[in-house]
């Protein structure tokens, strides 16, 4: 056989290969084509792309695709403005649904000018890795440390710090993703719906004197809020105020009135807290001294 010979006989079998491998995906493209509804990619294109999670999908395109099979509805996209959200709706003939906004809160009100630092921490500029070194040197075990994690890994620049080193959240940015929940080492924010008015600005669970020889703000266990509220709502666990928010529908600024530190507070819708009549005002605008 000679060389052209070889070269033809090639050229036929790889030619002859290609037209059944051609065959072989015309065959697999009809008998395992996968149907998508194409408003898939419409309504993906009126989300945020955010991917934040905060509906409950893993990104827009799965709640899309669960949008268009009617398994949820458009208003469970936080991130969206109602306009768009309303968009949406028409477009696929369903109703908007209502869905309370949800927001990352702080559990801690004890800033650098209120919290005593009883060590100095020299290290990672990082709460998670203070935390690894003896707590971080706070005074309470249970106070945040004020290095940021949360405003770092916050993709929506929702948290930033004040001056006294406690992350604030911006209501109308965050999500919800709760990305802020999984960072912080001391477990001091939790994702709620704006309507949960009452809210314990503390984790501490030391008592009385002990706890204020820490931290101005800190909650003392002196029960007064549970005592002033409708039976439930608020009881003392653990050294520590806690709300019942199944009973939310009870809540009322009397629970905040008598408390002597402000460490059960009241937020409006923007997150802006207030304190009772009784709380002692914080006047000291530096930092305590450490030690």
């Amino acid at each position: 056989m000679t060389s052209l010979q070889y070269v033809g006989t090639a050229v036929f079998f790889m030619s002859a290969l290609g037209v059944f491998l051609a065959g072989v995906l015309v065959v697999a493209n009809r008998w395992l084509f996968v149907y998508e509804d194409p408003r898939i990619d419409d309504v993906e294109d009126l989300l945020p792309k955010a991917n934040c999670g905060a509906c409950g999908s893993p990104g827009c395109r799965p709640f899309a695709e669960q949008l268009v099979r009617g398994e949820v509805d458009p208003g469970l996209c936080t991130v969206n403005s109602k306009d768009t959200n309303r968009v949406i709706a028409d477009f696929l003939g369903v109703a908007m649904g209502a869905h309370e906004k949800r927001v990352a809160r702080l559990a801690c009100a004890g800033g650098s000018h209120v919290a005593y630092i009883r060590a100095s921490y020299d290290g990672l500029n990082s709460c998670r890795g203070a935390a690894l070194v003896s707590g971080g040197g706070k005074g309470c075990s249970w106070g945040c440390l004020g290095m940021g994690d949360c405003a770092d890994v916050c993709g929506f620049d929702a948290i930033r710090l004040d001056r006294h080193g406690l992350p604030v959240v911006d209501t109308d940015r965050c999500t919800a993703c709760g990305d802020c929940v999984d960072v912080c080492p001391k477990d001091l924010f939790e994702i709620h719906p704006v309507g949960h008015r009452l809210w314990v600005a503390c984790r501490n669970r030391a008592f009385g004197d002990e706890a204020e020889a820490q931290c101005e703000v800190i909650c003392t266990a002196c029960e007064r809020c549970a005592v002033d509220s409708p039976e439930g709502l608020i009881n003392v666990t653990d050294n520590l105020a806690v709300i019942d928010y199944s009973k939310n529908r009870l809540a009322s600024r009397v629970a905040i009135e008598r408390c002597p530190t402000g460490a059960i507070v009241w937020l409006d819708a923007d997150g802006t807290a207030s304190k009772g009549r009784d709380a002692r005002p914080v006047i000291r605008k530096t930092a305590l001294p450490v030690g």
